[in-house]
């Protein structure tokens, strides 16, 4: 057998023709209204709407266009002329809607009337919002307080996210896990732990006087393409890029401009990163750490020889704490260990180091490659330690960048959808509102599901998403879902988490941030956090998909109101009128950060809410940064033997998280089909496979639970030995939901032990 004298996958750059021939694609598919133009030239800009995709901050200076072919897709994904009414679930029933794939039931359309589920007909019927409002709230007050579960995807705005939080708490719990819990609250927990904020330090003026950048397990072409803007820039006034990701992610190599007319007539590509190496899945911590290595033994040779020290021992000696014993673990670090564990060769990690040394300031990018690892909150410690070495945080433009994905995932943290007690000021919400808020921590989504599968969890109403589809042991989730006295789903598509319902089921359909909200006040505006931590207004304006949608918040105030007792300071009727009042409320409980929040709505850029790190200010129990003595070089959590994987889940470059919006992976080369697994040319041979072969990958866990994926076709890919990688959420199945990090329970996805039947 001959290996293939070039990679199979395909060489086509990110962002060019084929991202407008993708947009392109989509509009035929989905009838969308003209208006939908109008739409993307609002996007991201003061007094538009914002991005319904990702957390990718928004310029001062904004461009004519502010938006991106995920963005687009977006945005027509929700202008859809496609409907899915009352009628179409009077032809399907629940079990047959289960044969449907999950790109063909969101193509159903917008869901446009509030629906019951009905045991006796297997279908959902339509119902009245007061009749739905009355059933839950009946059903929610007898239910035990600690056996509800009130999830929130990371899509809905501040507004509708703090009243989210106030529901549940005057309800009397704090089950309140959010999307996070299976991204970046490795981010929160890990990055707090040692510079003491939860999440990334630089604002948009550091990226544009960064020397270099370090990626590390992040895919802008795919997850954040309006990031390879200001990365082009910064190649053109010379910033040095490094990428560490076992996959080769097109984004990250090179880049054709759509918005340039010179670049896509005449296919200028920017070459985006200087050295690319392909890190083992979970070989991210032994990377780091012979980055530190070369960067210490620069140091050491520049002070025996009488030179210019290339640590920034100002910046440690003054804000750190851990450095002696850190430094003597890079000392004794063997590079034989870092190449095995890394699968790296020495020399290369020598240039990469090289690189750093070189550059004056330096940003760290990082996404769900460290985050989702059983030791990913130590792959954080260890960034922020090669940061550290040189004083690459807290100073223009270098800093730590976690790349989020919800479009406000990071902003329904700020505002109180959190589990944890200790992040909530529950004393200000007791002298706003007039109740005593619970004190006990509660669930995370691993302690949701195992709390499902056993049976103590009776009910989870679920702020947006598509919670079923989107955790670890699937198949046990949707018998546990089904047997809870009560789900509900806002939604304004039909997903896979609808048709497991409840003894008592409800699908409320909600207005898209990119329709226009009346409401007794007027039209409103809504607001989202970025991943600079930057708050920007959003009003929409399309007409609503159907009249009888109610907004986010219009149908949390619904909730409450049916569920909770008679309080006079609970005013939902007046916040859901004006959405102002309930920026107040936000700026009462959190006046630090959210200082005059009405008049600074519309700030070009977002208004910033701060964040102490940024300004050299350590939240940490000793009060300054900590560098964090690695105990291992390896993230992923078990051992290596012959036959067993290391199965990394993967997004194409039509989905975002568990939405499908198509079969077309052309950065990848593969069409028309999810059901591949990617392996490299060595594993294949090695596991005598041939390319085109259908295998089941197996679950090597080890809880004596089975978990299969069968039926999917061998692709050479290039990889590295070991590493084998096929999509999400398709192969969530595969991943038992103990297999998390150790610190913020977050899913281990990259790295999920499995080996190949044949």
């Amino acid at each position: 057998m001959d290996q293939p004298v070039a990679n199979p996958e395909s060489e086509e750059p990110a962002g060019g023709w084929g991202s407008l021939k993708s947009i392109a694609r989509m509009v035929s598919e989905n009838h969308p209204p003209l208006a939908f133009l109008e739409e993307l030239g609002r996007q991201n800009k003061p007094g538009g709407v914002m991005c319904v995709s990702c957390a990718w901050p928004k310029p001062k200076n904004y461009s004519a266009f502010e938006f991106c072919e995920n963005g687009a897709k977006g945005t027509l994904w929700d202008l859809t002329g496609d409907r899915c009414t009352p009628s179409f679930f009077a032809e399907n029933s629940v079990t047959k809607l289960r044969t449907f794939s999950d790109h063909e039931l969101e193509k159903t359309g917008r869901l446009t009337h509030p629906l019951r589920y009905d045991a006796g007909t297997d279908r959902y019927v339509e119902t009245s919002w007061a009749d739905a409002f009355a059933a839950i709230g009946a059903t929610l007050k007898d239910l035990p307080r600690d056996d509800v579960v009130f999830y929130a995807s990371g899509h809905a705005g501040l507004e509708a996210s703090y009243l989210y939080a106030l529901l549940a708490r005057a309800y009397g719990n704090n089950n309140l896990p959010q999307s996070s819990n299976m991204c970046h609250e490795t981010t929160s927990v890990g990055l707090k732990k040692v510079i003491g904020s939860p999440v990334g330090t630089i604002v948009w003026e550091d990226m544009e006087k960064a020397d270099a950048f370090f990626f590390f397990g992040q895919n802008p072409g795919s997850n954040s393409p309006r990031f390879l803007h200001p990365l082009q820039e910064a190649k053109k006034r010379g910033a040095r890029i490094v990428t560490f990701n076992p996959v080769i992610e097109q984004g990250l190599v090179s880049f054709v401009n759509p918005q340039s007319p010179v670049d896509m007539l005449t296919g200028h590509e920017t070459a985006i990163s200087d050295l690319y190496l392909q890190v083992r899945a979970g070989g991210d911590i032994a990377a780091m750490m012979g980055l530190c290595k070369v960067i210490v033994e620069a140091d050491d040779r520049a002070q025996a020889q009488g030179g210019t020290r290339v640590l920034d021992t100002a910046f440690i000696e003054t804000h750190t704490t851990g450095f002696d014993d850190f430094l003597d673990s890079v000392h004794t670090a063997c590079w034989s260990d870092i190449e095995r564990e890394s699968g790296l060769k020495e020399a290369d990690l020598r240039a990469a180091a090289d690189i750093y040394i070189g550059a004056e300031r330096v940003i760290g990018v990082y996404g769900m490659g460290l985050t989702q690892h059983v030791h990913g909150a130590l792959n954080i410690a260890m960034i922020v330690n090669l940061l550290m070495l040189r004083g690459n945080i807290g100073r223009e433009g270098a800093g730590c960048c976690p790349v989020r994905g919800h479009s406000n995932v990071q902003g329904q943290r700020t505002v109180g959808i959190a589990e944890k007690a200790e992040l909530v000021p529950l004393d200000t919400l007791k002298d706003l509102f007039g109740f005593d808020p619970p004190t006990q921590d509660g669930v995370t989504i691993v302690d949701a599901v195992k709390g499902l599968i056993d049976g103590r969890i009776k009910a989870h109403i679920s702020l947006g998403g598509n919670l079923l589809r989107a955790v670890p042991d699937q198949e046990a989730m949707e018998h546990a879902w089904a047997r809870q006295d009560l789900t509900v789903m806002i939604s304004t598509k039909l997903n896979r988490s609808h048709l497991f319902p409840g003894r008592t089921a409800y699908i409320l359909p909600c207005l898209s941030r990119l329709e226009r909200d009346e409401q007794a006040g007027g039209t409103q505006s809504v607001s989202t956090e970025d991943s600079f931590s930057h708050i920007s207004g959003s009003t929409g304006k399309r007409s609503p998909a159907s009249p009888n949608l109610k907004s986010e918040l219009a149908i949390i105030a619904g909730i409450a109101k049916a569920t909770l007792p008679a309080n006079p300071k609970l005013k939902w009727d007046d916040w859901t009128g004006n959405y102002a009042l309930v920026r107040d409320l936000i700026e009462a409980t959190y006046p630090d950060q959210f200082r005059d929040y009405n008049q600074r709505l519309f700030e070009p850029g977002g208004f910033y809410r701060g964040n102490d790190a940024h300004r050299r200010v350590w939240k940490t129990p000793s009060g300054k940064a900590v560098f964090t003595t690695p105990d291992r070089l390896n993230a992923h959590g078990f051992a290596d033997m012959d036959g067993r994987y290391r199965l990394m889940t993967i997004r194409s470059n039509d989905q975002f998280n568990t939405t499908i919006y198509g079969y077309s992976d052309r950065f990848r080369g593969i069409e028309g089909t999810r059901n591949v697994v990617l392996i490299s040319w060595g594993d294949m041979v090695e596991a005598r496979l041939v390319e085109g072969q259908k295998v089941t990958l197996v679950s090597d866990f080890g809880d004596g639970r089975e978990r299969r994926l069968a039926g999917l076709e061998v692709r050479v890919h290039t990889l590295p030995r070991g590493t084998i990688a096929s999509y999400y959420p398709e192969a969530n199945v595969l991943n038992a939901i103990d297999h998390h990090d150790e610190l913020s329970k977050t899913p281990a996805s990259k790295a999920i032990p499995v080996r190949i039947e044949a």
